[in-house]
């Protein structure tokens, strides 16, 4: 191949390679038919974790456990409670208090929650802390960001892709253990927990 013909054809995969950068994911552990990957976020000590999993169910089900935000509690990943504090249209904003291992503060969130369908007849819930939403409640530390969201991509053989991807910023002071274990115990516990409510049904 000539000179030209080098260098167009590096140009030609600049675009891919830039796309490779920007994904940016690791492979952290796999469990249960549940890959979680973990990317560094630059400006924050905290990683960003994705967790990808095949259940055998429909959006429709998957939808209704997550609109259950009291019932969602009992398969969110070291969640305590949770509540619905405001629905509109397709926008919901929610509550949540989480267990922290002692002598770490435990933790609260307020999240908005905005859902739109996909054209693969899936459904993506978009997530986004607003920490300024409630006054801070005594004995919990606000986490002072939450970006994120969830993807149910219907799949040809009938399973459907859920894929939760999330960075937060928990407030205060995390020991580093607790934060490394947290990014990958949270999308693991969380898809496994879902999977086996909605594959129940």
């Amino acid at each position: 191949m000539n000179l030209k013909g080098c260098v167009v054809g590096a140009l030609l995969m600049l675009p891919l390679l830039s796309v490779q950068a920007a994904e940016g994911w690791e492979l952290a552990k796999e469990e249960d038919g549940v890959k979680v990957y973990l990317q560094t976020v630059p400006g924050s000590k905290y990683k960003a974790y994705r967790g990808v999993a095949m259940m055998d169910t429909d959006v429709a089900t998957l939808k209704k456990l997550q609109e259950d935000v009291g019932g969602a509690c009992a398969w969110i990943h070291e969640c305590k409670e949770q509540k619905l504090l405001k629905q509109e249209g397709s926008t919901a904003v929610t509550y949540t208090r989480f267990n922290t291992p002692w002598p770490v503060t435990p933790r609260d969130s307020v999240v908005q929650v905005t859902e739109s369908k996909l054209k693969n007849g899936g459904l993506r819930r978009d997530l986004k802390g607003l920490p300024q939403y409630l006054p801070e409640e005594d004995g919990y530390v606000r986490v002072s960001e939450v970006e994120g969201f969830w993807e149910m991509n219907p799949q040809p053989g009938g399973e459907v892709e859920v894929v939760y991807q999330v960075h937060t910023e928990p407030g205060g002071s995390v020991p580093s253990w607790l934060a490394n274990k947290f990014v990958v115990e949270a999308p693991l516990n969380t898809l496994r927990n879902l999977r086996e409510r909605a594959e129940k049904r």
